[in-house]
């Protein structure tokens, strides 16, 4: 899954994302950072889960003919436990390398969680709550989860409804899934930037305070 971040957007697409962030910042005090990660989380327990559950079936079959070749009879817990150890082992790298049979076994909710955390973590570590006026914005696009979240300071929040983010959210997510994610996301900065404007133009003093496009693997 490390590669999925760098995989998402071409060079072309890159260098268009930073563009249309430095136009949009040209008429508002904003800060809008565009982040791309490979996944929120590495979800541990559904490699776990996944090896268990490709395992346990093919053990308790295998168990009653492997037991008989070596006469142990059909029942023998060593032959069980023998053969499901090493088909857990496969199983559980073969979930652990497989993007999309790992996410059979991770909840929607659990997603919803960890991609929500993600987009908290990376806005104070990435220094988003430190813009001087508390206009700073995160885009993040979690790729493996196939999650967008857009989160907003609290000087913006004060300003524009979540109902407002919720579209701004569906633009990337429709965008991405007509294979025209850099497209999509210069449109949502280009949205972002129309909304700040009207409530924080720009300062005569105004400067460049964050990154315009982040493109990191797993969370931090």
């Amino acid at each position: 899954m490390k590669d999925l971040a760098e995989q998402f957007l071409t060079e072309s697409e890159k260098s268009r994302i930073v563009e249309s962030v430095k136009n949009a910042e040209k008429f508002t005090s904003g800060e809008i950072v565009p982040m791309i990660m490979s996944s929120s989380y590495h979800y541990p327990m559904a490699n776990v889960l996944g090896g268990v559950t490709l395992a346990l079936p093919i053990a308790l079959i295998l168990t009653p003919i492997i037991g008989s070749m070596l006469w142990m009879g059909s029942g023998d817990m060593w032959v069980f436990m023998s053969i499901f150890i090493i088909l857990f082992a496969i199983g559980h790298e073969t979930v652990k390398r497989s993007g999309w049979l790992k996410r059979i076994f991770i909840s929607k909710r659990e997603i919803e969680e960890e991609v929500k955390e993600a987009a908290i973590t990376n806005f104070f570590l990435r220094g988003l709550h430190e813009t001087r006026d508390k206009t700073g914005v995160l885009i993040l696009i979690s790729v493996f989860e196939h999650k967008v979240w857009i989160l907003a300071d609290s000087g913006i929040n004060e300003k524009l409804s979540k109902a407002t983010w919720d579209d701004i959210v569906q633009t990337i997510v429709k965008g991405i899934k007509n294979r025209e994610q850099g497209k999509s996301i210069c449109k949502a900065v280009s949205q972002i930037g129309d909304l700040l404007k009207k409530h924080f133009p720009i300062k005569p003093d105004d400067t460049d305070e964050l990154d315009n496009l982040i493109i990191g693997e797993e969370s931090v």
